[in-house]
């Protein structure tokens, strides 16, 4: 099973197998992890203020995949665009997921653009997708 995992906070292997439930063994799923450089304000991204959100999207990614690695799941990463919908559309290009796992902040938390539609994305890309919240 092709996972494409995209989230803005590191996440681990049980995470996702819990998310999509998935219950094989880890060398069964193959992960892309995508970590969008999301802002934390609208204000940082009219300004064009990326540098942050790349910095922390390299980390998200990096930690991530080294826990998946850890764990014994096959996985590779990269940082994407600054809404979640363009990054998982430029992954899908190259990657050939069964399913798209979208980790989100709560609403209190969340950062600009993240406010994702599964329905929407499942229609747009034709997957299923699942959208969690991240605790």
């Amino acid at each position: 099973m092709n996972v494409l995992v995209v989230t803005s906070e590191p996440v681990s292997a049980q995470q996702i197998r819990e998310a999509v439930g998935f219950q094989a063994e880890s060398r069964e799923m193959q992960v892309m992890v995508v970590a969008p450089a999301l802002h934390e304000s609208p204000v940082k991204f009219w300004l064009s203020d990326a540098d942050d959100a790349i910095d922390r999207a390299q980390a998200v990614r990096a930690e991530t995949v080294e826990s998946l690695s850890d764990a014994g799941v096959p996985a590779a990463s990269d940082t994407g665009e600054g809404d979640p919908a363009d990054a998982i559309e430029d992954t899908l290009r190259t990657f050939p997921a069964d399913q798209v796992l979208v980790f989100v902040h709560g609403e209190n938390d969340a950062r600009y653009r993240e406010d994702v539609d599964a329905a929407e994305l499942q229609s747009r890309f034709e997957l299923p997708v699942v959208v969690k919240e991240l605790s």
